[in-house]
């Protein structure tokens, strides 16, 4: 960083890596963030950092289509001109930065490039009161893919409900007395930017911060009553806390040892218990059949992009069917454990069939020993008049008595 750039440059610099990282690279937003921000030392620039990488994100179909109606001559998709109009153009025009420190602090990027164009193209737009859409477009080939699935109605959906940051919802035993709304048992839901650490109950652990719809899968297996239940790629911990919360013997298995330290954190928070097991569930066993399995699959993470909106620029058809024949590897394996009677939940926050309903229909498919016994299509537009909720698929299986006639599984 020159002592000539003018203040914030250097969070500026940082959201051009996180976008780098995300657009050019195909990297997760959150993945990405402690090596672009290793030069910031303030934990609010870093903050700013991501809120400015974030909402160009959800607008980027928008911010380039006003980077293109202003220049003569396209500029390549990876052009660090356009890159930088991006960021002065969502800071101005979205998050209310006042234009001409948008612009101060975007200009040292492009040091020994095209200066001229991108402060003549800013200048241009903001001169003639360029503004946003109210609702963000979705990326081309999402809407597409979107429509082709969903319909119309759930494409306008996903524009409203990306347009802002998601609110907070708050699982177990929320604090009374708080301004909120309870959209199911064992949950409020507070406003955006919520800073829970301070609320009541937070260090005695009486609650967890998780989405509505992530709590939903956990929510179908019911009462444990001492029986057991395999929480597979558990981590960071949300549903692994309902299922010991209502009472089952869980043991949580998740292949990445540093989100299971952050799943026994908020374990031991809690006071509540679980067996954590870092292990890859397509060479690990468990010691005995069990009476519940919630396979909560890695995914696309489609469903979650009004949280994340990276996943709308990075994700790619051909990504989505890899983690499908992964999704059906992995329900195929984990069926063998179960005991005949038992419950299998399998979930994905995903807005994709192919990671959802086909998955569970090829495996029904192969095996008569399950049958099907509640599914649900959490689409966008969901709880919208209450703020909305992530998108995901979820299925509960039933084992049957009768063994499997085949040996696939």
């Amino acid at each position: 960083m020159s002592s000539n750039d003018p203040p914030g440059t250097e969070a500026r610099r940082t959201a051009l890596r996180l976008l780098d990282a995300v657009l050019r690279k195909g990297l997760p937003l959150e993945a990405a963030l402690d090596n672009a921000a290793r030069d910031l030392t303030r934990a609010d620039d870093r903050a700013f950092a991501h809120a400015i990488a974030a909402e160009a994100l959800r607008r980027l179909p928008d911010l380039d289509a006003l980077i293109d109606g202003a220049t003569r001559k396209r500029l390549p998709d990876d052009a660090k001109a356009r890159f930088a109009l991006r960021l002065a153009l969502v800071q101005a025009l979205a998050l209310g930065t006042p234009p001409h420190a948008a612009i101060s602090t975007v200009l040292p990027l492009v040091d020994g490039g095209p200066r001229k164009l991108v402060h003549g193209v800013f200048g241009a737009l903001i001169r003639q009161q360029a503004a946003l859409p109210e609702l963000p477009s979705l990326p081309a080939p999402v809407a597409e893919r979107w429509r082709e699935q969903w319909g119309e109605a759930v494409v306008a959906a996903a524009a409203r409900s990306i347009a802002a940051p998601p609110p907070v919802d708050l699982i177990g035993a929320p604090p009374a007395g708080l301004e909120g709304i309870s959209l199911e048992p064992d949950h409020l839901r507070l406003p955006r930017g919520t800073a829970v650490a301070g609320l009541p109950g937070y260090e005695e652990g009486k609650w967890w911060v998780q989405d509505i719809s992530a709590s939903m899968p956990a929510r179908l297996l019911g009462s444990g009553e001492g029986r057991t239940v395999l929480d597979l790629c558990a981590a960071p911990g949300g549903k692994t806390m309902q299922l010991a919360k209502a009472g089952w013997n869980v043991t949580a298995i998740d292949i990445s040892e540093s989100r299971l330290a952050r799943l026994s954190q908020n374990l031991a928070r809690t006071g509540l218990s679980a067996r954590v097991v870092a292990a890859d569930v397509m060479t690990w066993s468990p010691p005995a059949l069990v009476d519940a399995i919630l396979l909560d699959a890695p995914c696309s993470a489609t469903g979650i992009f009004r949280r994340h909106p990276d996943v709308l620029h990075r994700v790619r058809p051909k990504a989505i069917a890899a983690l499908a024949e992964v999704q059906g590897a992995m329900l195929t394996r984990v069926a063998g454990w179960l005991k005949p009677g038992g419950r299998l939940v399998y979930s994905v926050c995903s807005l994709e069939r192919r990671e959802g309903e086909e998955v569970v229909g090829a495996f029904l498919d192969r095996r008569d020993d399950y049958r099907i016994e509640e599914e649900q299509r959490l689409l966008p537009g969901r709880y919208e008049a209450e703020g909305g909720a992530d998108s995901f698929f979820i299925a509960s299986l039933t084992r049957l008595g009768s063994p499997p006639s085949d040996n696939r599984g």
